[in-house]
């Protein structure tokens, strides 16, 4: 079981480092969303889902080493997580620390990860407005105003002036 252990406490921070990883991704992302580098933010995605991608195996990997020890302890009709294996191992109070110590540093780097994610959709969302304001101030542009034109009953008529730049003859 000491071995499974220390598997576990080695896969954990493995996925710790790739959260640092991704960390840096995304200050990364935030320079490359302020500087509206299009093919530098293609670039660094591929590089995030990559990462992303051996975190999920490393995430396979802690469950499948969680329901070998859940075996070994002969818990099988439980869900065992890392925080009931700390409280599991009260006996070994190394064991205890190191895991628990892996698994608090996990969980930081994680929240600080989802942090700088979230400050990056709200990016996202003021570049997206932009774009939004810009596309409508640039469409208003284009439409000529309406003339002070009125019927005999005094309605507007709802005629548009030419849009078509100059009206002078040569």
């Amino acid at each position: 079981m000491a071995s499974l252990v220390d598997e576990l406490v080695s896969v954990l921070r493995e996925e710790e480092k790739l959260y640092l990883a991704l960390e840096e991704c995304a200050d990364e992302k935030t320079q490359i969303l302020v500087r509206a580098d299009v093919p530098a933010l293609e670039r660094l995605t591929v590089i995030e889902q990559t990462r992303s991608d051996e975190l999920l195996a490393l995430s396979n990997k802690q469950i499948q080493i969680l329901n070998d020890i859940k075996n070994v302890l002969g818990r099988s009709e439980e869900k065992l997580t890392v925080t009931s294996l700390i409280g599991y191992l009260a006996s070994q109070p190394q064991v205890q620390e190191r895991l628990t110590t892996a698994r608090d540093n996990l969980i930081q780097a994680a929240k600080r990860v989802q942090n700088k994610n979230q400050q990056n959709i709200i990016l996202l969302h003021h570049a997206i407005e932009m774009t939004e304001f810009d596309l409508t101030l640039f469409k208003s542009m284009r439409q000529a105003p309406e003339t002070a034109n009125y019927d005999k009953n005094a309605y507007n008529t709802g005629t548009l002036l030419g849009g078509s730049g100059f009206d002078a003859k040569q």
